[in-house]
């Protein structure tokens, strides 16, 4: 195989309304059935009017930009400083859900397309029917990569081949059946097409020549790329996967039961977590009815039903109202006591207290 890849120079300046294909086919004469188009998405998102208007500079700035940010996403997934990367409702991992505030008018910002796969398909079909091309479209974004610095282009829609090569079931040269290798071919299309356009240099359209034998529809698209959530093992940021989970064991369901919990069970918990958040501290599972009535009487909202967990290093008086008090590290516990299959109410604590949080069985 023997590749070219060559520019596109001469569109110009994209405004709303314009038709995309005349201005690359009047620019690229020289098109050949089976080329492939890279296109970068900002041009096709100007053509379909996928801009919006925010002041110039200022506070106010970042205010409408961070209104249009919220519109554009889906659901965050990792927040360091004022850079946000996001999941778009396309499916995109992307900082910013790949808003773009260059090579376009100060007081406006373009937006992805809202559907790059049908934009791509549209485009692919003027040119065929009106220009009697027959070409494969690549519709390109940049991207950064998590774990490597630096950004490349990658394919946000394609139409006219499948957005993946899927190796799966073929034999190396070794006599080794191929099992999960599948290339994301569009996307080494889209990198190589932007060594050619470059950021600067007004050339939004580039032809990768020499890797199609001949165009095929594909009706999956760049959304093949997306990778499911069931099989996504780095759905969040750090943080935010440690946010997450203690979230999660803040909800786990509350409530003392029918019965109240074996107090052996409650003590492996309690052993799970100590050593960890409150060494040398020594905490006491009450099960005593008079003591349980003195909570009910001291504590508000304390369920009259309810244990609880004393601190101290010993037996602590019903009007002493120091209960278990890990702080964030609580949540520890209600993990701990969970996987015994302990329910637990989370209250807040009395007043004049210096307890963070108390703890009913």
């Amino acid at each position: 195989m023997r590749l070219e890849i060559l520019p596109v120079p001469g569109i110009g300046h994209v405004t709303e309304g314009d038709d995309l294909a005349a201005l690359i086919a009047g620019a690229a004469p020289w098109l050949r059935d089976g080329d492939v188009l890279v296109v970068t998405s900002k041009i096709v998102s100007k053509a379909e009017g996928r801009l919006v208007d925010v002041p110039a500079d200022g506070p106010e700035r970042l205010a409408a930009r961070d209104r249009v940010l919220a519109a554009e996403t889906a659901r965050v997934v990792a927040t360091r400083g004022a850079t946000r990367i996001v999941q778009t409702h396309h499916g995109f991992v992307m900082a910013s859900a790949g808003i773009d505030a260059s090579n376009v008018d100060k007081t406006r910002l373009v937006l992805l397309p809202v559907d790059p796969d049908a934009s791509a398909r549209a485009l692919r079909a003027a040119l065929r029917e009106r220009h009697g091309l027959d070409v494969a479209v690549v519709v390109s974004d940049t991207m950064g990569r998590p774990w490597r610095n630096g950004l490349t282009d990658v394919a946000l829609g394609v139409a006219g081949m499948p957005a993946i090569r899927d190796h799966r079931g073929e034999v190396d040269p070794y006599g080794n059946e191929l099992q999960l290798t599948q290339m994301a071919v569009v996307d080494e299309l889209a990198a190589a097409g932007e060594l050619i356009k470059g950021k600067c240099d007004q050339v939004p359209v580039a032809v990768v020549r020499g890797y199609l034998a001949a165009t095929r529809d594909d009706d999956e698209g760049a959304r093949a790329l997306v990778r499911d959530a069931s099989l996504d093992l780095f759905s969040l940021g750090t943080a935010e996967a440690h946010a997450a989970g203690l979230r999660a064991a803040a909800t786990i369901p509350d409530g003392t039961g029918p019965t109240p919990p074996d107090p052996a069970a409650v003590d492996r918990a309690i052993a799970a977590v100590t050593d960890l958040v409150a060494p040398g501290t020594v905490f006491t599972h009450v099960t005593d009815d008079e003591v349980r009535a003195g909570f009910a009487a001291t504590v508000p909202d304390w369920p009259a039903t309810a244990t609880g967990l004393l601190l101290g290093a010993a037996p602590t008086p019903v009007d002493r109202p120091d209960l278990v008090r890990f702080g964030a590290d609580l949540q520890r516990l209600r993990t701990a006591l969970a996987a015994e299959g302990i329910g637990s109410v989370l209250l807040p604590p009395p007043a004049g207290s210096t307890a963070s949080a108390t703890l009913a069985l």
